[in-house]
């Protein structure tokens, strides 16, 4: 940017070293306060600097970039030469300073401001952030490095369209599944991680929102040793809830109009476990320990949400082509059994792109989420042995398979959410 250096308009330059110098001082005081030796005014100038430097020519902007990266040299030899340390974050705020400074010199307002308002945040928070990443697992870093790089690296490299004949297989609608799942998992293992001594309650809670079945298990697990066995009904019950919550969400985000017929039978069953949660009731209290669940983002989950996404989708594809609704219908029963999430998104991605309705992409929903909540019962068998509760615990999970099981077939027979879509 070349203009004339003796006719510079005023109004447009004073509003610029205002901005500038503010930016400048924003950072520097923070430097300040952190006892560094260059704070406020080295900071402003630096900024003023970058922004006259933009004002006159792109030549210059490179000239004071030379003079800055100087100015960084000789403060990190002093450095070095006091206490023997380098100040890295110092140096890198300063540049990132200047470049701020030329972007208000080109006219820019909103990314150097904010620019300038988030690395003050970052350089504010240095203890938090540093106790933050402290506390991290490295499986919970590769999971979130993962999360990374399926969502925003190999997603959009990937077809957005049938690459078989039979139109059964869309890399783009099964990888899109995979980043649905396993973002919802990653995002509630953050806070189970975090609130998970509050007690098993809310462990189940956000257990039931990452896997219902690994969560059962080990909540059962932990109840039997701490001799609290006539909770694992109720925790049972509250997975359950928590299950039919994300599978909803997972069906209204692929296919919004699958709702009709989804939300009325996952009420309806959510409010029959809730009912027996009430009447089984006990007084909670705290247990000491953290929920033990595996992180939930590896390869090993990513390719297996993938293939089992992709089964479940050519296997109701064809089901339903030979059989009608009824063959969808069954491959929710029997692809619950293995991942009621994984086919909710199957069934809803297929009523997105019009193979099956909406209503019969709900039912399926609603089929898959009953198959989940069943197979919970042998995994608390297998950790509680106790006939009593398991008892009790049947007569409860096959009142809320019977009531989902009434509502999908009367929405069946009766084609209810059919006529809602409709109208």
């Amino acid at each position: 940017m070349q203009m004339d250096s003796t006719h510079f308009p005023a109004t447009p330059i004073a509003l610029k070293m205002g901005v500038a110098i503010g930016i400048g001082m924003l950072v520097g005081m923070e430097r300040e306060w952190s006892n560094k030796d260059v704070g406020v005014r080295s900071f402003a100038i630096v900024a003023l600097l970058g922004m006259l430097a933009s004002v006159i020519s792109n030549s210059v902007v490179i000239a004071s970039l030379v003079g800055v990266l100087l100015l960084i040299a000789a403060m990190n030899t002093r450095s070095i030469l006091s206490d023997h340390s380098l100040e890295i974050t110092t140096s890198a705020a300063l540049l990132v300073n200047y470049l701020l400074g030329v972007l208000v010199g080109l006219g820019h307002i909103f990314t150097p401001v904010a620019g300038a308002i988030v690395m003050t945040m970052l350089l504010a928070w240095k203890t938090e952030l540093s106790r933050f990443a402290g506390g991290l697992l490295p499986s919970e870093i590769r999971s979130a490095v993962l999360l990374g790089l399926i969502g925003f690296v190999i997603y959009p490299v990937l077809p957005k369209r049938y690459i078989d004949p039979w139109q059964l297989f869309n890399p783009s609608d099964a990888w899109i599944s995979v980043i649905a799942i396993a973002g919802i998992g990653f995002v509630n293992y953050v806070f189970l991680r975090i609130y998970s001594t509050r007690g098993l309650y809310l462990s189940a809670l956000f257990g039931g929102l990452v896997n219902s079945s690994a969560t059962v298990a080990e909540l059962a697990g932990r109840a039997v040793e701490t001799g609290m066995i006539a909770r694992t009904t109720t925790l049972c019950l509250l997975t359950t809830i928590a299950m039919f919550a994300r599978n909803l969400v997972l069906a209204t985000l692929f296919s919004p109009k699958s709702l009709s017929a989804t939300l009325v039978p996952l009420l309806a069953m959510s409010l029959v476990a809730g009912l027996w949660m009430w009447r089984d009731r006990v007084i909670e209290q705290t247990v000491p320990g953290t929920l033990k669940l595996a992180s939930p983002i590896s390869l090993t989950k990513v390719l297996w949400f993938g293939t089992l996404f992709i089964a479940i989708q050519i296997a109701g594809t064809l089901l339903t082509r030979r059989f009608g609704s009824y063959g969808m219908l069954a491959t929710g029963v029997f692809g619950g059994l293995v991942s009621s999430a994984s086919t909710t998104a199957a069934a809803a991605t297929m009523a997105m792109h019009g193979s099956i309705s909406p209503a019969l992409a709900g039912s399926t929903t609603v089929l898959a989420s009953l198959s989940s909540a069943a197979v919970n019962l042998p995994i608390v068998w297998r950790a509680a042995k106790s006939k009593a509760v398991v008892r009790r615990l049947s007569v409860e999970v096959f009142t809320v398979v019977a009531m989902g099981v009434a509502a999908v077939v009367v929405d069946r027979v009766f084609q209810f959410s059919e006529l809602l879509l409709r109208k």
